[in-house]
């Protein structure tokens, strides 16, 4: 079944809505020019009424690990290309509290030959390290349709054929894909379809205003998912 994250949670209501839908993530998100903005400390809150399993995901733009620290109950951080921190060794080490590590690409700063340069690189660091298994440091890459001056949150989609040839590079390396950008549920069964992601990620698309999400739409697009998952599957 297709991942799904619902990213710019800002309160304990919108979470519960999106775990009852059926979510498996949630997305936080630490900067300060978002009006999905929150704080660790509050977003620390929210988490504690969350279920065990469900992903809970800090949302980076900028190199915030020197000032703050992030409450033990987060499972997952999403950096930015432009925001990985120079200790960011030191933060997924065995040392450091162990995260799912995640990476947001903006489609069009992509194309099949950095796909294919960055999937060699991470097995070479993942061989240098003695696993058997060549795992990336990222478990997952999203492409988005962010760019230099507004990293994520535009509501628009990118060209998703276009991207067609990094997404099968993406599948032939160590990468999960993951589609973010301008989904909502009435896109949403078109984007898995040219595709084929691993995991989707939405938040304008399901919101009643910037920061506050619709209920009703947020279960829409978790149906939407399943259907094009039993769409998929025939």
């Amino acid at each position: 079944m297709t991942w799904v994250k619902i990213c710019g949670i800002t309160n304990l209501e919108d979470a519960l809505v999106a775990v009852e839908a059926g979510a498996d993530a949630l997305g936080f998100v630490f900067y300060e020019k978002s009006p999905r903005y929150i704080t660790a400390e509050n977003a620390g809150r929210i988490i504690e009424g969350l279920p065990d399993e469900l992903d809970k995901v800090a949302i980076v733009v900028e190199d915030f690990t020197h000032e703050m620290e992030l409450p033990g109950n987060f499972t997952a951080v999403q950096w930015t290309h432009m925001a990985i921190p120079e200790n960011f060794a030191t933060f997924v080490s065995a040392g450091a509290p162990r995260f799912k590590s995640f990476l947001a690409f903006p489609a069009g700063a992509l194309d099949e030959r950095s796909v294919n340069h960055l999937s060699k690189a991470f097995e070479r660091l993942a061989a240098r390290s003695g696993d058997a298994k060549l795992v990336p440091i990222f478990d997952a890459l999203f492409l988005d349709s962010g760019n230099m001056a507004n990293p994520g949150g535009t509501g628009k989609p990118f060209d998703w054929k276009k991207a067609v040839p990094i997404a099968d590079q993406m599948r032939k390396g160590p990468f999960k894909l993951v589609v973010a950008g301008g989904l909502n549920p009435s896109n949403l069964s078109e984007a898995i379809a040219v595709l084929h992601p691993w995991g989707v990620d939405v938040s304008s698309g399901v919101e009643a205003r910037p920061g506050k999400k619709d209920p009703e739409k947020v279960r829409a697009f978790i149906r939407a998912v399943r259907e094009a998952d039993k769409a998929n599957s025939n």
